[in-house]
């Protein structure tokens, strides 16, 4: 990465800019000094840096990143630990963190055709499909920032896990520096409700936004307070993106469609829908999609535009996808339209979602004993529902068997989600551990199970996951299905702060048919 800095001078004038700026303290080397680094994790610091003091702050902190060289800091408030460090005392450090990110990388999003998605389920799927696309038809000049993978160039190297949905704002322009530097012209990312109730993706302005759609999700003590403030962050990428697409069969069509209508213009809006559902309002459809077939082994939409300046996008036509559901429909349009505003027409896109997989999206493995083991990342009422019912749809002979738990210190409502969509679902429930965090597994499964109706459904506690996946299969028959749901591919369990590591789902289901052969 090139040479970066900037000078206090900079710094100061754009959080003046933001009205941010409160005061600056000890500045004895004047407005000239300049900064070369840019970090929030004190272990990392080095020689010249603008080090940010947010989150649980401890003074020690900043005092290591000041032996490390650090030079200047921005904090809320002033810090009497570190005298000879200059302080840029301000009223909010994580809006101050993504504005000056963007300033250090030098405004990279300039150089990019961002296309940004947020609903409570299917931005990664969505993501993924378009990101396809996109690499396609320009060469691999694609980058991809999702919740599984962050891709910032062609090379092997340049494609590695993601540990949040969005990452933190200095990574993120980091990451989008080094995209454009790699030669990428477009970028696909998902936006979580978290990006913006932190702050991460403050300032920043995207070509086209899509809103997939919402459901309650991330609401608890470590996340949105409430149902409204997870609605408003969401609706915060309406806000900020110059085209919005929509899916009109959202919960609170209403709600999202004024809030891209605040600051975009009504032919910039895109709102699509599945062609005999039935909406809440009134709204202009742009692309309805038709479903002419949907099973295991073939799903097949045809999309259809519906008003000029969708007709425009010139993406009319039949499509055959590797994915199947009828949600995966819905995130396949999102997909096809954001790919159409971005130039991508069906002359060069019919084809290429046939033989598209998602990591940790409905994987599966065939056993001839214990019939067929699905893994998804399915982890909230909503993609849970959608999942099991689908496979409900194909298997109706067989037993539905689910092996769940939910994560620790965050996704609190999702507890009672699980808890439902097994009871609609589920013929066997085997609750176990999922990133348990610094709480109990044994609280949380207790959580989920005291909303499993016990008349409808077998449940059985297995706080081990190894254990609980071998249980799951081992009393499968051939005509059940087995359902490793919420981890998808994550290779590590988050216990009490520790990434442990873990197989992944997958690895493990196809070790327990081994034993078992």
């Amino acid at each position: 990465m090139e040479n970066m800095a900037l000078e206090i001078a900079e710094i100061t004038m754009i959080l003046k800019e933001h009205h941010l700026l409160k005061q600056i303290v000890n500045n004895v080397k004047g407005d000239h000094q300049k900064i070369t680094g840019v970090k929030y994790d004190s272990r990392h610091a080095v020689a010249n840096d603008l080090f940010f003091c947010k989150g649980n702050f401890k003074p020690d902190y900043l005092k290591v990143a000041q032996d490390k060289g650090a030079t200047v800091y921005i904090a809320e408030q002033q810090f009497e630990e570190v005298p000879m460090m200059c302080g840029i005392i301000v009223t909010d450090v994580t809006k101050a963190m993504a504005l000056i990110g963007a300033a250090f990388y030098d405004y990279p999003q300039n150089d990019l055709f961002i296309i940004a998605f947020t609903g409570t389920k299917g931005k990664t799927t969505s993501a993924y499909f378009t990101h396809h696309i996109l690499k396609t038809i320009s060469e691999n000049k694609a980058a991809l920032f999702s919740t599984i993978d962050r891709i910032t160039g062609p090379k092997p190297e340049q494609e590695f896990k993601s540990d949040l949905t969005t990452p933190e704002s200095l990574n993120l322009f980091h990451d989008m520096r080094e995209a454009v530097n790699n030669g990428m012209h477009s970028l696909v990312m998902e936006v979580s409700s978290q990006a913006y109730l932190r702050n991460r993706v403050y300032g920043l302005h995207y070509d086209v936004g899509v809103f997939l759609n919402i459901t309650p999700d991330h609401i608890g003590r470590n996340e949105h307070p409430t149902f409204e403030n997870y609605l408003h962050c969401k609706m915060q990428l309406m806000v900020n993106s110059d085209v919005c697409v929509i899916n009109a069969q959202t919960a609170h069509l209403e709600e999202i469609y004024q809030a891209a209508r605040a600051t975009t213009d009504p032919e910039k809006i895109y709102l699509f829908k599945q062609a005999n559902a039935k909406i809440n309002r009134a709204v202009p459809i742009d692309v309805v999609f038709y479903n002419d077939r949907d099973d295991l082994r073939l799903t097949e939409i045809e999309v259809k535009a519906v008003s000029p300046r969708a007709k425009a996008l010139k993406i009319d036509g039949r499509y055959d996808l590797s994915m199947p559901g009828d949600y995966n429909q819905s995130n396949a349009t999102s997909a096809l339209i954001a790919a159409g505003l971005a130039g991508a027409t069906y002359d060069q896109t019919h084809n290429l979602l046939t033989k598209m997989k998602v990591p940790g999206r409905m994987e599966s493995v065939v056993s001839k004993n214990h019939g067929v083991i699905y893994v998804d990342y399915a982890h909230n009422y909503a993609s849970m529902n959608a999942l099991l019912s689908f496979l409900k749809s194909q298997y109706p002979k067989g037993r539905m068997i689910v092996v769940v738990g939910s994560p620790g210190d965050k996704g609190i409502s999702r507890r009672k989600g699980f808890g439902e969509a097994l009871t609609a679902h589920a013929d066997v429930a085997i609750l176990t551990t999922d990133d348990p965090g610094f709480e109990e597994p044994s609280a949380i499964i207790d959580v989920i199970d005291s909303y499993i109706d016990h008349t409808k459904v077998q449940v059985e506690k297995v706080i081990d996951r190894y254990s609980a996946i071998k249980r799951a299969i081992s009393i499968s028959r051939p005509e059940d299905v087995v359902v490793l749901a919420a981890k998808g591919e994550d290779p590590y369990q988050k216990v009490r702060g520790v990434d442990t590591p873990w197989p992944t789902d997958m690895k493990v289901a196809k070790e327990v048919l081994k034993g078992l052969a």
